[in-house]
């Protein structure tokens, strides 16, 4: 199976980071998980202008980021605002899926006015949902 280089995951819930990941490991989808609580957190990491500490001082571009709406600092509006205005080589070939416990209709369709959001997907992400965003973006990596 071929897998993605890194996923990126930007959210403020401890707990659904940690569902996530376990997730994203069983699925086998790939070996380099990141995980941010916010979307300045998140544009730090992608830009390397955090203060990230990797031991073998890699930081691979994701291919997948899992987007939050709500989130102290600076929210999932904010961060698709900003990563829309980050260099070209920076947002090549990465698809941003929004996941949300919000009930409003208006989130996705505010979603589907940024270019740069992909897909909008309910927390917490289930395998089926993994299996989806792996189907409709990243066809071929999951045979």
């Amino acid at each position: 199976m071929k897998k993605l280089n890194s996923i990126l995951l930007v959210d403020d819930d401890m707990a659904t980071n940690f569902i996530s990941k376990m997730l994203i490991k069983k699925a086998g989808i790939t070996d380099h998980i990141e995980t941010t609580l916010n979307g300045r957190q998140a544009l730090d990491y992608l830009t390397n202008t955090g203060k990230y500490e990797k031991s073998d001082g890699i930081f691979p571009q994701p291919m997948l980021i899992l987007l939050d709406i709500n989130m102290p600092v600076m929210d999932g509006w904010e961060f698709a605002e900003a990563f829309s205005n980050l260099d070209e080589n920076l947002r090549d070939n990465v698809v941003i899926v929004m996941l949300t416990s919000s009930l409003n209709p208006d989130d996705k369709e505010k979603a589907s006015n940024f270019p740069v959001i992909s897909g909008f997907q309910n927390k917490i992400l289930t395998i089926e949902g993994l299996t989806s965003i792996m189907n409709t973006f990243f066809p071929g990596y999951l045979d």
